[in-house]
């Protein structure tokens, strides 16, 4: 065995007997965690798998939302090419759980993914039994991978990415991350600077590829106009009331975008803001906040109810962003004011609204860079800027449309990549 995978399971079982039995009465005395808590060590009900077909096993796992829907994306293709097939999704979270039974419901066997403990991981692989592993964007297991390799199942990361700010982690861990890179069959990556990343913590080059995101793919297929004519009528938007959604903000980021929302309304006074933080519960905080300032607030939750009456909404749910988008007049993309790297600014693109963001972008530089090119995308330095933008757009539609019309473009430049991911995993089946 590697020294460095030696270590990691030395490590790794120690802390799994330290920790695992005050984590078993936490989730039984609190209820939290409990979902899936027996396929978390790698135990799955028979049924799952007994009635899967003679054809070929996928096994593909995405850890949360935004993974569940580029895997989503890519089963579609992978069925289309190999339709007897069996495929199993698995994911880390109980959202993305939610999600991928709600998107592919009896075309995939939803399972929770075990915990990368060996043996946990070699429970999980001997029931499920897949032919090819393939682990979405930059899930990176030692256990998994290396077991699923001496297994006999080919392996493969699709729709690969490394950012700026995570590969200095994966570099300070380089030697068992090498390792388990040496173990992968196959990596289907984003960008050209991915593709040099994961070069760089150890993944053999020839086994690399370029082809592109498939959540591209994934937001092309959402942009159904119902959606808008939906939500439209929940959040009581009349005529071209002007909208401003801000989407997966951050803490420090919220008060800015309030001030600015603030500055806004000064020339519009009849704009509505709807601000969606990433984690849903900072919602308390949000309200405190706009209260402190005199804006009046509701719950995303309370309007199927009562209707909205105010200028602003929190949205104090999971899953809705990427179609609230679609309300925008003018989109923010949070995480970016505040040294956090950013949000998907895609998702809003493809709605073909303007986008704005801030300076720190560093997760997604490629979407950023590709924005930029097609002129979809406006940086802003701070709340002032913000505002400023915002106020411009808002006053010139024409300028405001072309905008949009061009972020649009530009994800539509780049659709077809989930069908190159699927190849790869078709070919693995195949060879």
């Amino acid at each position: 065995m590697h020294p460095a995978y030696a270590a990691y399971n030395a490590l790794g079982t120690g802390a799994f007997c330290l920790f695992f039995p005050a984590y078993a009465l936490f989730s039984g005395l609190t209820g939290r965690y409990r979902a899936g808590f027996k396929q978390r060590l790698g135990i799955y009900p028979r049924h799952l798998f007994e009635s899967a077909t003679a054809g070929p096993r996928i096994w593909l796992h995405a850890a949360s939302v935004g993974e569940v829907g580029v895997a989503a994306a890519v089963i579609g293709e992978v069925v289309r090419k190999k339709p007897d097939c069996h495929i199993t999704l698995s994911t880390t979270t109980d959202q993305g759980q939610h999600l991928a039974k709600k998107l592919l419901g009896n075309r995939a066997a939803c399972i929770y993914a075990p915990v990368d403990f060996i043996a946990s991981v070699r429970k999980a692989l001997y029931r499920v039994k897949p032919d090819v592993l393939a682990l979405i964007e930059t899930e990176i297991w030692p256990n998994w991978l290396i077991q699923a390799h001496r297994m006999g199942i080919n392996t493969a990361i699709v729709n690969g990415r490394i950012s700026i700010r995570s590969i200095r982690g994966y570099l300070k861990a380089r030697p068992i991350i090498k390792e388990t890179l040496a173990h992968v069959d196959a990596f289907s990556m984003i960008h050209s600077s991915d593709a040099d990343r994961i070069r760089r913590i150890g993944a053999p080059a020839e086994r690399i590829a370029i082809n592109g995101n498939a959540k591209y793919d994934l937001l092309i297929r959402r942009t159904d106009p119902r959606i808008r004519h939906r939500l439209k009528k929940i959040y009581n938007l009349e005529g071209k009331t002007p909208v401003l959604v801000a989407g997966s903000t951050r803490k420090g980021e919220e008060e800015q975008v309030l001030n600015a929302y603030l500055s806004v309304t000064r020339s519009f006074p009849e704009t509505v803001l709807i601000i969606a933080p990433r984690h849903v519960e900072r919602t308390p905080v949000i309200v405190k906040m706009a209260g402190s300032r005199g804006i009046a607030c509701q719950l995303r939750t309370d309007l199927d109810r009562a209707g909205r009456n105010a200028r602003v909404v929190v949205l104090n749910t999971m899953g809705e962003l990427t179609a609230v988008y679609s309300l925008a007049s003018v989109a923010f993309c949070g995480g970016s004011l505040v040294p956090l790297g950013g949000q998907n600014v895609l998702e809003a693109a493809v709605w073909g609204v303007p986008v704005v963001y801030g300076p720190s972008m560093e997760d997604f530089q490629d979407a950023k860079t590709l924005l930029g090119r097609y002129g979809g995308g406006i940086e802003v330095a701070d709340e002032k800027e913000l505002a400023d933008t915002v106020t411009h757009l808002l006053g010139d539609p024409d300028h405001s449309d072309e905008t949009g019309r061009r972020a649009r473009e530009a994800v539509r430049s780049h659709a077809g990549a989930a069908v190159k991911h699927a190849r790869i995993i078709c070919r693995l089946l195949d060879g």
